[in-house]
């Protein structure tokens, strides 16, 4: 069974190397490179998540292959220029899931500190300040929560999450400013970030996960903004043909009929 892995993982090897040859290779993924397949990348770990959270077994089993061939493609690129390999990228994840087990793997009785851990480890990469190595190419949500949780471990933090709602309301009301300057358009989208910060920094203090938390969001709009659309459709009338009040009273039986089926 080991030498059947091995030999799927070599043929994929080779795939790619027959795909990357000069001469005899695909056009497309022998231009190429590091930065120009990153936003693919990123497309297929979405695609990876959504079919894990739908638990759907085969097309997690395609995403992922299709997520392994990235990485086979990015190992492909950087053996060319003499930088690494897909041997590299496999021993460096070894490497470091011992280094971070050492109560499974070496001689410790207990799980260590694991963000102290990592703090040690940002230092060999030269990483000394608290923020650093928080990746500038996160979801915005994500980055702002893993920005305020790595400063509140330092302190800098509300206390009460009512201080938070505070600071929340501070915002709004330096947005509304903004808003009655019609001129102001830099100083609303500042002022608006402040104020999606601050309430990702809420969601933080009530250990809630905002990208969660807005998924949700998200699809009770769709699903309530469907129901008014099939209503529409059934009364045969379209959108131009009904006021926000109509909508507003279809939104609220969508709402009903939702808490009905719970």
């Amino acid at each position: 069974m080991v030498e059947k892995k091995k030999a799927d993982i070599e043929n994929l090897l080779q795939i790619m190397t027959q795909l990357r040859h000069p001469r005899t290779g695909c056009p497309w993924d022998r231009q190429q490179t590091a930065e120009s397949i990153c936003g693919y990348t990123v497309e297929e770990a979405y695609e990876v998540s959504e079919a894990a959270q739908s638990n759907d077994m085969p097309a997690l089993c395609e995403e992922l292959g299709d997520l392994l061939f990235h990485i086979v493609f990015y190992a492909e690129i950087a053996q060319e220029k003499g930088f690494f390999d897909f041997s590299d990228i496999v021993r460096s994840a070894c490497d470091k899931m011992i280094r971070r087990h050492p109560h499974i793997f070496g001689n410790e009785n207990k799980a260590p500190d694991w963000e102290n851990l990592k703090q040690k480890e940002r230092l060999t990469h030269n990483q000394k300040g608290v923020l650093s190595g928080i990746a500038k190419t996160l979801p915005a949500t994500t980055r702002a929560y893993k920005l305020q949780s790595r400063a509140a471990r330092v302190g800098f933090d509300w206390d009460e999450a009512d201080l938070v709602l505070d600071k929340i309301m501070e915002e709004g009301n330096e947005l509304r400013v903004e808003i009655a300057q019609k001129s102001h358009i830099a100083e609303r989208e500042e002022e608006m970030g402040d104020l999606l910060f601050a309430c990702i920094n809420l969601a933080r203090k009530l250990q809630i996960d905002p990208e969660k938390a807005l998924k949700k969001t998200n699809d009770k709009f769709e699903r309530r903004f469907s129901y008014i659309e099939q209503k529409l459709t059934e009364q045969k009338k379209t959108f131009e043909q009904t006021n926000l009040d109509e909508m507003e009273k279809l939104w609220n039986e969508a709402k009903k009929t939702e808490r009905k089926n719970l």
